[in-house]
C-alpha cells in the first residue's frame, strides 16, 4: 500500500511540474521578440514572376513592410528583379505606376530582365523609363545568392 502511495505521489508531482514546464515554456514563447540585428547591413533580393494581382500585391506589401520593420532601417539593400510573367508588372500599360515609384523612392532598385522582354517581343521603350535592365533575371537571382543574398519569392 506504502508503494502505491508514493507512486501516485510520485506520480501527481511529475504532472504538476509537466503543467509548470509547460506554462514557462508557454510563457517563453510569448515573450519572444525576434531576431535582433547585429549586422551593419542586411541584402535582399524579391524575385517576381507573375502577373497575378495577388502576388503582385503580396510582393509590394511584403517590401514595404520590410523596409517598415524598426529592427532594419538604414540597413537595408533592397532589389527587386521582374522577370516571366512579372514582366507584365513593369509595362507602361500597367496598374502598378505609383507603387513602383514609391518602392523606388524608398531606395529599393527595381530592374527588368531583358531575355523575358526578348521572349515576349517587347522593347525597353514599353517599360516604365524609371526601371532599370539586366540581362538575366535568373542570372541576377544567381549573381546576388551567391554574394550572400536573401532571394525572397512571394
Amino acid at each position: 500500500m506504502k508503494r502505491l502511495f508514493f507512486a501516485t505521489c510520485f506520480l501527481c508531482s511529475t504532472l504538476c511540474l509537466q503543467a509548470q514546464d509547460k506554462a514557462a515554456i508557454l510563457q517563453h514563447n510569448a515573450s519572444f521578440e525576434g531576431a535582433e540585428s547585429h549586422l551593419p547591413t542586411y541584402k535582399v533580393i524579391y524575385q517576381l514572376d507573375s502577373n497575378q494581382p495577388d502576388v503582385v500585391k503580396k510582393a509590394f506589401r511584403n517590401i514595404r513592410n520590410l523596409l517598415g520593420d524598426p529592427r532594419l532601417i538604414g540597413k537595408l539593400n533592397v532589389e527587386l528583379i521582374t522577370f516571366s510573367g512579372g514582366t507584365e508588372v513593369m509595362l507602361k500599360t500597367s496598374p502598378y505606376h505609383d507603387e513602383l515609384v514609391d518602392l523606388i523612392e524608398r531606395g529599393v532598385q527595381v530592374a527588368q530582365c531583358t531575355n523575358s522582354l526578348q521572349e515576349r517581343k517587347l522593347q525597353k521603350e514599353d517599360i516604365y523609363p524609371f526601371i532599370a535592365f539586366v540581362p538575366s533575371g535568373n542570372g541576377e537571382l544567381v549573381i546576388r545568392g551567391a554574394e550572400g543574398w536573401v532571394i525572397i519569392k512571394p
